[in-house]
């Protein structure tokens, strides 16, 4: 991992965390490709480092809080998952200090959405909720810059999947990230449809 082209407060907390040390081949090929700014899908095994690649990627792209809508939403599978990602960000982003919010299926939707609209920078959600705050004008968007799709091969084939190309369709030019364990078919579409010459990282045989 090139620390040395990452923002300083994130390098420092990479080598705190001791990612520094023995990279996954994912988070090596798919750092440097999130900071360039291109489509990315990312394939590799679970437990392979995709979430951390991810995390460090937005983090390097956003750099610092910014005004009060989010400039980023990750949507994932699950609210465990959702937690999961929050962790991520506050182990690299303690000296950086974005702004992140997990929105559920089954919290209290007044309360979510005053959360995300008191200023954050980072949205994470998981599909079904996302849809519904986006029905009661629950998240800005006129910010965001990023639109990332954790746990993608539970999330795309499933029937909330619609959002991710409302959202896309609804935001100009975003980067989209999508994090999968394996390619499923309806990959293809997405890659037809919303993104812009994508680039496919795989570790994992693509069926």
């Amino acid at each position: 991992m090139k620390l040395k082209k990452l923002i300083p407060e994130l390098a420092s907390a990479i080598i705190n965390a001791g990612f520094d040390t023995e990279p996954t081949e994912i988070q090596s090929l798919s750092i440097p490709k999130i900071k360039s700014g291109a489509d990315l899908f990312m394939i590799s095994p679970e437990k392979s480092g995709k979430s951390t690649a991810l995390t460090i990627g937005i983090i390097q792209q956003l750099k610092k809080p910014f005004e009060e809508a989010p400039r980023a939403i990750i949507i994932t599978s699950s609210k465990e998952k959702a937690f999961e990602l929050e962790e991520q960000f506050t182990q690299l982003n303690k000296d950086i200090k974005l702004r992140t919010f997990v929105a559920f299926d089954k919290g209290i939707m007044q309360y979510q959405k005053d959360e995300i609209y008191d200023g954050l920078d980072v949205l994470i959600c998981t599909p079904k909720r996302l849809t519904e705050l986006i029905n009661i004008n629950g998240v800005p968007m006129t910010k965001v810059k990023i639109l990332a799709i954790d746990d993608a091969q539970a999330i795309v084939p499933n029937q909330n999947h619609s959002i991710i190309y409302r959202i896309a369709d609804g935001i100009k030019n975003p980067q989209i990230l999508v994090s999968g364990e394996n390619w499923h078919p309806k990959f293809d579409t997405l890659e037809a449809e919303i993104m812009k010459n994508p680039i496919i990282l795989s570790v994992v045989k693509r069926e």
